[in-house]
């Protein structure tokens, strides 16, 4: 039997999760958070707000499935790895922002981080078990968004209910507002610097506007594994859950015979600048990252209220982070200053806008 402490249970991923682990009695949910939904009777320990790490405390869970949007993840990531407790990761921000501190609370604490995003648990599928020298680089793909094929000026007026309408998957509102400008492409990407350990010239990014594809794999001897399913999270989430036994989903297997056409062309990085910013930021290294979500978080919030045109998104992240030092954070503490920091930058940039 697992014990499940799920985080974030009342989101996209929090609610698909639950309908998993209802139908795997080897899975027991044992705690569970929300942001401010209440979620009374859920599990045995829930709680609304506050201090994640405390309910993880009392829970002693076996994995910690941490769904939690932006930032606010953190704790919870860092509590994890450095008691050796499996997490599933669906809470990308964290290990964007936080990535040298949490790859070093992994090595403290020994645990096993299971990525939950659907291209980093195709990415990991991909890669279990081969030696590091065998990979040449890693693809993820994206599928574009609601505005893919739109010019600058096409998108200049566009509104918060154009931008979550996504084309394939059904997500919450912060993390399709990230796909419509591939700002969540570009956190995919540092995610995965830190995650399989690649330099950022080993990783690539293509559109892919079925999603069929979720990422491939280039082997040094020419050779490219890819992993392919219908764009359905429920696949990712129980592999996070059940690994390594790869239980049974309600999700059925492509039907190739059915005809199957495989489309891929490069991003328009002018139109929507956040994944090359995502790059900038990572190769920076330091708290650049960081910045970069922070700003991000900033500008798709203002966004969604109607203080922000969407192509000022991009401009508040690139604007922030040529405000901040970006120096490294050797702790938590450093690493909070950074990010209020490039928050309170972000903040006044946007009321500028």
């Amino acid at each position: 039997m697992k014990r499940i402490a799920l985080l974030g249970a009342t989101g996209s991923i929090g609610r698909q999760a639950l309908e998993i682990i209802e139908s795997h009695e080897e899975l027991e949910l044992v705690a569970a958070a929300s942001g401010s939904q209440p979620i009374d009777g859920l599990a045995p320990l829930t709680q609304v707000g506050g201090d994640l790490t405390e309910l993880l405390e009392r829970a002693e869970p076996d994995v910690v499935l941490n769904a939690v949007v932006g930032f606010a993840g953190l704790p919870a990531t860092i509590w994890a790895l450095e008691r050796g407790v499996d997490l599933a990761l669906a809470n990308k921000e964290s290990l964007v922002a936080a990535g040298d501190l949490a790859t070093a609370a992994q090595q403290r604490g020994g645990g096993r981080l299971l990525p939950v995003d659907s291209e980093h648990s195709a990415a990991y599928q991909c890669l279990e078990g081969r030696n590091a020298e065998t990979v040449h680089s890693l693809v993820l793909t994206a599928s574009g968004g609601p505005f893919r094929g739109r010019t600058r000026d096409e998108l200049a007026g566009v509104t918060p209910d154009e931008a979550l309408s996504h084309p394939t998957w059904n997500m919450g509102p912060k993390i399709t507002v990230d796909s419509a400008t591939l700002a969540n492409k570009g956190l995919e990407l540092i995610e995965a610097h830190f995650l399989f350990d690649l330099d950022y010239n080993q990783i690539e990014v293509v559109i892919h506007p079925t999603s069929t594809v979720h990422a491939l794999v280039r082997f040094r001897d020419g050779a490219a594994l890819a992993h392919l399913g219908y764009p359905d999270m429920r696949v990712p989430i129980s592999f996070a859950l059940t690994y390594p036994d790869r239980a049974a989903t309600p999700v059925p297997p492509l039907d190739f015979s059915d005809g199957l056409a495989l489309e891929f062309e490069p991003p328009d990085l002018e139109t929507f600048p956040l994944l090359a910013l995502a790059r900038q930021a990572g190769e920076q290294g330091g708290t650049y990252p960081c910045a970069y979500n922070a700003a991000n978080e900033v500008g798709v919030a203002a966004f969604l209220d109607g203080r922000l045109p969407f192509l000022a998104i991009a401009e508040t992240v690139e604007e922030t982070l040529a405000a901040v030092d970006g120096a490294a954070a050797h702790d938590l503490d450093e690493l909070y200053e950074a990010d209020g920091e490039a928050r309170r930058l972000a903040e006044r940039t946007a009321a500028a806008a």
